[in-house]
């Protein structure tokens, strides 16, 4: 079953695996020309010059997979994309990553990739808002605007030469965040969407999907549209002003955990991690009174299963 380790009966085993079968045949049923696995032959028009890309070969005048996962076509290219794998960055791609060096004019940092990614001082805004070029005095402040195991949010901008990756902070919805929680999951369960920030009001929480596999779940924190008209001169000034912050209250840090437990038992199960999944699996719980602790218990990783099964098969019907 996927490999899922998690302890259940008899009787848990049987639910969670009629649950996950009926997943897997309506995929199937939906996508029965796309997946592939090695030696596939993939379909395509002689009459048409194709362009072979990542996972594709040609034998005996036939295309064929030499990777199991999804045909995908964007015009005359064609490829197969894997449906587990390492983060390929993108550019423009939303990421959450960890601070994990200082150096000079640029901090580094962890974003779940086979390098460090990079996020230069000129590539976010000044804490005085300020669009002014970086000087000494900037670069001797860095650490008082992220420092090492800071959570930080920002924007693929580039790659360089040897593959590493830029980032960019520039807007207001990017930069540190704090008082929440850093969840770590496979990036292939983060499909590449329109929004990945998300405001949860019901519960006064942040959601961020980093394209990474890092996911933020925070206390709401409003975002500055426009400057202030009383700016500080003094870097840290600013931070210590801004940094004084109220308590977080007892309901904002339970929904948060809530919320992070949630996005557990599907990252467990390898549901794609969706808002709408999520707030369903949030639904569930609260539905059955459970506490928080025990959204991680093995009765509900099945239950969450048989709900998305029976989602999926309504959706489908519809369709129909």
């Amino acid at each position: 079953m996927r490999g899922i380790e998690i302890s259940l009966n008899q009787t848990q085993k049987i639910r969670l695996q009629r649950a996950l079968q009926q997943l897997e045949s309506l995929y199937s049923k939906a996508n029965f020309n796309a997946s592939v696995t090695v030696a596939d032959t993939i379909p395509v028009s002689n009459e048409d010059t194709i362009l072979k890309g990542h996972g594709t070969s040609e034998r005996d005048g036939e295309v064929v997979a030499t990777l199991c996962g999804v045909v995908e076509r964007v015009n005359k290219l064609v490829y197969v994309r894997t449906l587990r794998a390492r983060y390929k960055p993108e550019i423009g791609d939303i990421i959450v990553g960890r601070v994990v060096e200082v150096a000079q004019k640029r901090w580094k940092l962890e974003i779940n990739f086979s390098q460090d990614a990079v996020l230069m001082l000129s590539s976010m805004n000044l804490p005085d808002g300020i669009q002014r070029r970086r000087t000494a005095v900037d670069e001797l402040n860095m650490r008082i605007i992220f420092e090492e195991n800071d959570v930080v949010c920002g924007e693929v901008r580039s790659f360089q030469n040897d593959g590493g990756i830029q980032l960019q902070a520039r807007s207001q919805k990017y930069g540190k965040l704090e008082k929440g929680q850093l969840l770590t999951i496979p990036p292939y369960l983060v499909k590449r969407q329109k929004h990945h920030f998300h405001h949860l009001e019901q519960f006064g929480v942040d959601l961020i999907l980093g394209c990474n596999g890092f996911i933020w779940v925070g206390e709401h924190v409003e975002v500055r549209e426009s400057l202030a008209e009383d700016q500080l001169n003094n870097t840290e000034q600013q931070f210590t002003k801004s940094n004084t912050t109220k308590e977080m209250p007892l309901e904002t840090r339970q929904n948060i955990c809530r919320i992070a437990n949630a996005i557990r038992v599907m990252s467990i199960l390898g549901f794609n991690v969706t808002l709408e999944v999520i707030l369903e699996t949030i639904d569930l719980s609260s539905t059955l009174n459970l506490g928080i602790d025990e959204m991680l218990g093995p009765e509900f990783h099945v239950l969450v299963a048989e709900r998305e099964a029976e989602r999926r098969t309504s959706m489908t019907k519809r369709k129909g």
